[in-house]
């Protein structure tokens, strides 16, 4: 199966169980007339939609690039998990104000023994799936399945504090735990949406993920050639699942203009598939300096003018530097 036809099958398994989740919650619901219950049914209806909008962003990322999207349909997918992290904020004001009234009016709950074992049954069904989203998420790169995965764990998490809040009530009496408890679930929502936003909105404006900066560096120096003398200018953009690299890269001047542009093209996919990345990097070629000739050890080289004394790694401080900074550095060219 080709991982195209896995990201609607994992969408579409989602969407089914989370239905069939959000039946049992609700019958729980309406079984007992619990506020906290009925905050995590709430929750649920979010799973749903957010499943459903997550298949759609899959289908659209998938998309091949064109002349309007070159870079690929792949910031769909953030776009979907901030979306679902919308809805999470919408759900958790819901939740809190049904709280606040609870805790106002005061309710009676009813066949809590029964309504609480199908919400926890239901609850761990939610376990298992998100789980098994985030896993897949990971493997096949897709950021609208791996949200939804730890929105899931996140639910699967609020029903077991609900189920211990609710164990006080039955063994207590006491009716005041139940919107208390419905409260906290919609404050914990109210983190989880705006972490997800966060999140997602750094990915839309490519905000540095130093994360995936760091894997690229050790790509780059584990496959790094010697003649290439150093790396600047590198920035790193998301789009979905594929990764886009550009970067300066420092060679000997003398070289040949072929030789030089076949050298990066391979050193740029030797990267990716060092990284284990999916993508491409678009390389600038710039010659040496004549301060680096201490640091370079290519040889024999014609234009030498200093002994060549100790080779350094590529770091990170280094690729992210401008044109401007490295010219300041070494404007004695």
């Amino acid at each position: 199966m080709s991982e195209k036809s896995k990201r609607r099958n994992i969408a579409l398994i989602s969407i089914g169980a989370s239905v069939f989740i959000l039946i049992l919650k609700w019958i729980a619901y309406k079984m007992t007339g619990s506020a906290a219950l009925k905050s995590d049914a709430l929750e649920s209806v979010v799973n749903v939609i957010a499943g459903t909008f997550a298949l759609g962003a899959v289908i659209y990322a998938e998309q091949p690039a064109d002349r309007d999207h070159p870079y690929g349909h792949g910031k769909i997918e953030f776009f979907s998990a901030a979306f679902e992290g919308g809805l999470i904020s919408l759900a958790s004001v819901l939740i809190i104000y049904e709280a606040i009234i609870s805790l106002i009016a005061g309710r009676t709950l009813q066949n809590l023994d029964v309504g609480l074992a199908i919400n926890v049954g239901a609850g761990a069904l939610n376990g298992l799936l998100g789980l098994f989203l985030i896993r897949q998420g990971r493997l096949l790169r897709s950021e609208a399945i791996e949200a939804d995965g730890h929105h899931i764990i996140t639910d699967f998490i609020t029903t077991i504090g609900i189920a211990g809040g609710l164990l006080l009530v039955r063994f207590t009496g006491w009716a005041w735990p139940d919107p208390v408890i419905a409260l906290i679930v919609g404050l914990a929502l109210a983190k989880t949406g705006y972490t997800l936003v966060k999140k997602s909105s750094n990915a839309l404006i490519d905000t540095q993920d130093h994360t995936q900066l760091s894997s690229i560096v050790k790509a780059i120096n584990a496959c790094r050639p010697s003649d290439v003398i150093a790396i600047h200018e590198l920035r790193i953009m998301r789009s979905g699942r594929h990764i886009h690299v550009d970067m300066h890269i420092m060679v000997p001047e003398f070289l040949d203009i072929r030789f030089a542009h076949d050298l990066v093209e391979g050193f740029g996919i030797r990267i990716m598939q060092e990284a284990g990345l999916e993508g491409e990097v678009h390389s600038h070629i710039d010659p040496c300096y004549r301060k680096m000739c201490r640091n370079c050890k290519v040889a024999p080289c014609p234009i030498r003018q200093q002994a060549f004394e100790q080779d350094f790694p590529i770091c990170e401080s280094e690729v992210v530097k401008t044109d401007f900074e490295i010219m300041g550095e070494h404007q004695d060219h």
